[in-house]
């Protein structure tokens, strides 16, 4: 973040009151409103921008942390114009306007994607909107340069995976057919000037699919070169008597996000300890079928809950889901399903309690491992519930229907070591 940015976000975050604040509204929806305060929008050359965003209910909700109700929730936000991420750095809480409840500055904001047609979407737009004739020229040479520079960077990977394909098949054949090694050489060649699609985006299969995730961008070259990746197959762990996890869980307010590729329940409140250690939890992501596996059997799915530690460290609470009686938590998520791809719904006077995705034995496996989404960013604890729970029929059709199988493949395991509750 530039000196710029950071004196501008000093002087967003000490200013606790809307005053002078030039709200305008960029979405509605029943039950609520989403603004902007264009006179907090503060933008650099470097494509980094902030800007004040609030949510306005109708109808007030209690607030777990003080048992008072709010009807604002408004929010400093910093975004990456080019990469077109978003993250929350301060939430302030109002009764009504103007009559602060209280407020809470985020220690390790965490950027999410911001999806084409959501409320983000239209807050980033307005946060992001060049200010000027020559800053739009600025913008549009900036964003053509990132998308050259990734176009170069593709090619070259691919070429060097070609010419060292080449070089394998010299080895094994040196007195091959010309005709086959000419062939060979023109392909290397031809990799040189050819790539996959420019800015092709990640998926689960495709162009985009795992295989070329290394491929994609720079950043995500861990995906392929990481020895501590995940998913793995959970299997010849060492039971031993591991510390049971704190769970400091309860009903909280949450946001449900169509990510185009999973869905996700985004959680405000909670989180747990472990070897003395607080995570605050971040977000659930749905799987189908599970990434995780157990001794080969792989599971209907899984939900994830992302953790977050005050240094930045991560922890992944992995719970398989099986075929069987309804979830109501994975039902109060599908109630709240967006209406379109790319879209969010965070329901007004509802709160979600995780404890009720919990079973009874909280008994686990743990290891080292990584995301199982680009970058892949290693160093992550991972912790698999050992009892599954259950998720219905109906439930399962409907996420086969919005969304086509999204687990990455297993990975190799590195020698790593598995630890499990005995």
């Amino acid at each position: 973040m530039s000196v710029y940015l950071r004196a501008a976000l000093a002087a967003l975050i000490v200013a606790a009151a809307p005053a002078g604040a030039a709200w305008q509204i960029v979405a509605s929806e029943p039950g609520k409103r989403v603004e902007v305060d264009r006179a907090s929008i503060v933008a650099d050359p470097g494509g980094e921008a902030m800007a004040k965003g609030r949510v306005v209910l109708d109808k007030p909700i209690v607030d777990p942390k003080t048992s008072a109700s709010y009807r604002i929730i408004e929010a400093v936000n910093r975004y990456d114009c080019i990469e077109r991420t978003s993250a929350t750095l301060k939430r302030s809480y109002y009764k009504e306007e103007g009559e602060l409840l209280r407020e809470e500055e985020v220690r390790n904001p965490f950027d999410m994607p911001v999806r084409s047609g959501t409320p983000d979407d239209k807050l980033l737009r307005e946060a992001c909107r060049p200010q000027s004739p020559a800053q739009a020229v600025v913008a549009a040479n900036r964003t053509a340069g990132k998308v050259s520079e990734a176009a170069g960077d593709l090619r070259k990977a691919n070429a060097a995976l070609i010419e060292q394909e080449v070089g394998k098949e010299a080895k094994r054949a040196p007195r091959r057919n010309t005709a086959a090694s000419s062939s060979l050489r023109v392909l290397a060649s031809a990799a040189k000037n050819s790539a996959l699609p420019p800015n092709t985006a990640w998926a689960y299969a495709g162009n985009g699919g795992p295989d070329n995730w290394s491929k994609l961008k720079a950043e995500y070259a861990t995906c392929a070169s990481g020895r501590r990746q995940s998913p793995i197959d959970l299997a010849d762990g060492i039971a031993v008597d591991l510390e049971p996890i704190q769970f400091n869980y309860s009903p909280a307010p949450f946001r449900v996000v169509d990510s185009g590729r999973n869905l996700q329940v985004a959680v405000y409140g909670g989180g747990l300890t472990l070897l003395g250690k607080s995570y605050e939890l971040m977000r659930i992501q749905f799987h189908r079928p599970s990434e995780i596996s157990v001794g080969g059997k792989v599971f209907d799915m899984d939900a994830q809950l992302m953790h977050k530690a005050a240094d930045g460290k991560l922890l992944i609470v992995a719970v398989p889901l099986e075929r069987g009686s309804e979830n109501p938590l994975v039902q109060m998520a599908l109630n709240n399903v967006p209406l379109e791809p790319g879209g969010d719904v965070m329901p007004p006077a509802q709160n979600i309690d995780l404890n009720r995705l919990l079973p009874e034995s909280r008994r686990y496996f743990t290891f080292m491992g990584s995301l199982t989404t680009p970058p892949c960013t290693e160093d992550v604890v991972w912790v698999v519930i050992k009892q599954p729970q259950s998720v219905s029929p109906e439930q399962l059709a409907i996420f086969q229907r919005l969304y086509p199988p999204n687990a990455r493949p297993l990975q190799a395991a590195f020698g790593r070591i598995v630890k499990e509750s005995r």
